[in-house]
């Protein structure tokens, strides 16, 4: 305790600069002759912006301090980044308190239980591995080596040779890896996430079988199992004493990110709470696709008899009060939540603001506008986002930066034209364009079954001998699997090749390749929402070209990839604009934020319609997108949404709905106004009078 007492008499400086409520949870406890800092259970709720990183090393560093050996303290991260910045944080806090006291800053050399669930779960399991019936020097499968396994046992099943679709690897890989997060039966997991594997129950049971055997011959595990197996370890009581008794303090960073395997551990560690903080916001909580279960940080205090001890984070650092007063109002109206209410001492600044535009073309304008503005008035473009619910939601945006010439890196997703999908549907046309295209022939050709490169390389030299004629191709001898819909491959080439097309059919070529395309995106990809609106979009995209030449040459010769590419490395380019989903933002922060699509279907999204609880992990999505502004934002809502599969100068569409998280209270934070095109607002009349007509008084009059 001699250390202890040196630094506790002498410096207590290093929380100097802790703001009232940050320092109650880094000093939370009392001092113990015999093992330093004693506590109970305390749960650390860190608004947006509250330093919550900042708070939970100091608490660390004050455990240090106060005579906690460093081999006793068990700090769990979600990323490896995330523990080795918390370690580097806590020494340099530790070096200042011991400056000049000719003490060690650590005693016994950093924080050697620091690290994620899963590299903690590694370590554990290596130790108690006799226990578990483990090689110690069992091997751990990464995310392609599992599905890869998955993929073997799912052929020696015989289910890739299913006269239905089954369900490929990596899409069965994620029905397990959910199914050991959630703790829920595979039946309810298929139902409420799977529906359409729901046919499947009995036959990916017995795969999920073979695929626990396989793993255990080889002495291999998954991910998932790190967890699982250390899960089934603490479940017994001797063990859990033998773990739990080993530390004094289990510290856990995003709590409202953990699944309940996670807390099912932390649970079985510290069952009293003795030593258990907890860091998160359950407002943040916006990853259920995960197996996040938010319910954990909700009902933490209450595990414990006495309820664990709350301390609330609100004074923010990053954003400005009108951005606060905005977020806060968003987040008040959800119904159960930890009630806070950030507020800074920044209060310059503007209200954000709600723009609506008339459709999808007229948002793109408006943030490229707004961002070069910006630009102009000293803000450079990292230092704005642009952020989205789904991925595919900036792809008309990425074409404008790059007619614009704007460079921009995208987190969350493929950028637009990399995507699998899109680069399947764009190989369709270039190779009816250019039949000796050997790059577009290879990978259309491969998207059929049983298509592979040996096979795909015969039909291209037969195409060659043939004078590169698609209809000497009704002569090749297709692999079986591809026999019944070659005929119709074949036709589709042939039509799709005639010389001489005007305006309406070129348009309905894109139409009939996305037709022709729907099987095989089934067939080879998950995430089918998701693509199948790229695939719309792209379509849409595709009326603005009068040609096919034209539409194809404009994409490739400065595809919106290539920006983004040279964009991402800083020697190549030193400065860029973020282009990133609202899931990929969490944790950043930008001067200037645009949040895009802010209408009902999209915020919420529609798939989440009708369930209370996702409407609500929504509205905590939208507030995450929000809190990442630090002195502009913009929330912008698209009027029209035009329908896809019309001639390019047609204009059918649909009105998009105002948000239901818009409410009138949260539109009264706001500053509302309208971006119309130029030659729109040039049309409109001049206002000659400031007299008003009280039109509402006469219908009323009118019963």
């Amino acid at each position: 305790m001699g250390y202890a007492v040196q630094v506790a008499e002498k410096s207590f400086d290093y929380l100097g600069t802790l703001n009232p409520a940050q320092r109650q949870a880094a000093v939370y406890g009392e001092q113990s002759l015999s093992r330093g800092l004693s506590s109970g259970p305390l749960l650390v709720i860190a608004g947006a912006g509250t330093g919550k990183t900042m708070t939970l090393a100091h608490r660390v560093a004050h455990l240090l301090i106060s005579g906690v050996s460093p081999e006793r303290i068990l700090l769990l991260t979600f990323t490896r980044r995330a523990a080795m910045e918390m370690t580097r944080r806590v020494e340099a806090i530790v070096r200042t308190a011991t400056k000049g006291l000719g003490v060690a800053a650590l005693p016994s050399g950093g924080l050697p239980w620091s690290g994620t669930f899963h590299s903690i779960a590694n370590r554990l399991l290596r130790r108690f591995a006799h226990n578990l019936g483990l090689d110690p020097g069992f091997s751990v499968l990464d995310r392609g080596d599992a599905a890869d396994i998955m993929d073997v046992v799912r052929y020696e099943l015989n289910l890739t040779r299913t006269s239905r679709r089954f369900p490929k690897k990596d899409t069965c890989l994620a029905i397990y890896s959910r199914c050991v997060n959630t703790a829920r039966p595979l039946s309810e997991t298929l139902d409420t996430t799977y529906p359409w594997c729901s046919d499947w129950t009995d036959e990916l049971a017995e795969l999920f079988r073979h695929y626990v055997l396989r793993k255990q011959q080889s002495q291999t595990l998954d991910y998932d199992d790190l967890l699982l197996y250390w899960s089934y370890l603490v479940a017994e009581e001797e063990f859990a004493d033998q773990i739990g008794s080993s530390f004094d303090h289990v510290l856990v960073d995003e709590y409202q990110d953990t699944n309940l395997t996670q807390a099912k551990i932390l649970n079985a560690l510290k069952p009293d709470g003795k030593g258990m903080t907890v860091v998160g916001d359950d407002a943040q909580s916006i990853y259920s696709f995960r197996a996040a279960e938010v319910e954990n940080i909700l009902g933490f205090p209450d595990r414990y008899m006495p309820s664990a001890q709350v301390i609330t984070l609100e004074q923010n650092y990053r954003s400005t009060q009108a951005l606060l007063d905005s977020a806060n109002c968003l987040i008040a109206e959800s119904e159960r939540q930890y009630r806070k209410n950030l507020f800074s001492e920044r209060k310059d600044g503007s209200k954000p603001s709600y723009v609506t535009v008339e459709d999808g073309d007229a948002e793109a304008e408006f943030v490229v506008e707004s961002i070069l503005e910006n630009r102009e008035l000293g803000m450079q473009l990292k230092e704005q986002a642009v952020l989205f619910r789904g991925s595919h939601h900036s792809d008309r945006l990425e074409l404008e930066l790059v007619r614009r010439n704007i460079p921009y890196v995208k987190y969350g997703g493929l950028k637009f034209l990399e995507a699998a999908h899109v680069k399947d549907l764009l190989s369709v046309l270039k190779w009816a364009e250019n039949p000796k295209n050997e790059v577009a022939a290879f990978r259309v050709l491969k998207l059929l079954p049983g298509m592979g490169p040996a096979n795909a390389t015969r039909c291209f030299e037969q195409l060659a001998v043939g004078g590169h004629q698609f209809s000497t191709l009704r002569d090749f001898r297709a692999p079986a699997a591809a026999s019944e819909e070659w005929l119709a491959f074949c036709d589709l080439l042939e039509t799709l090749s005639n010389a001489e097309f005007d305006d309406q059919s070129w348009q309905s070529q894109m139409s009939a390749v996305r037709r022709w395309y729907q099987p095989h995106l089934e067939r080879l990809y998950d995430g089918l929402d998701t693509r199948e609106a790229d695939l719309e979009q792209l379509e849409q995209i595709s009326g603005r070209y009068p040609t096919r030449e034209r539409f194809l040459t404009e994409l490739t010769l400065d595809p919106p990839s290539a920006a983004g590419d040279l964009a991402g490395d800083p020697l190549l380019d030193e400065d860029y604009l973020i282009l990133s989903t609202v899931h990929s933002a969490k944790g950043q922060e930008w001067e200037a934020v645009f949040i895009l699509n802010v209408s009902d279907g999209n915020f919420p999204s529609e798939f989440a319609a009708g369930k209370p609880a996702m409407i609500e992990e929504e509205r905590r999505l939208l507030y995450v997108a929000m809190t990442r502004a630090k002195q502009s934002l913009s929330l912008i809502a698209p009027l029209r949404y035009h329908v896809t599969q019309q001639r390019r100068d047609g204009d059918k569409h649909v009105y998009g709905a105002r948000s239901r998280f818009m409410t009138e209270s949260l539109l009264a934070t706001m500053e509302k106004r309208f971006e119309g095109r130029p030659e729109v607002q040039a049309g409109q009349f001049k206002l000659r009078s400031d007299r008003q007509i009280d039109v509402a008084a006469r219908m009323r009059e009118m019963w």
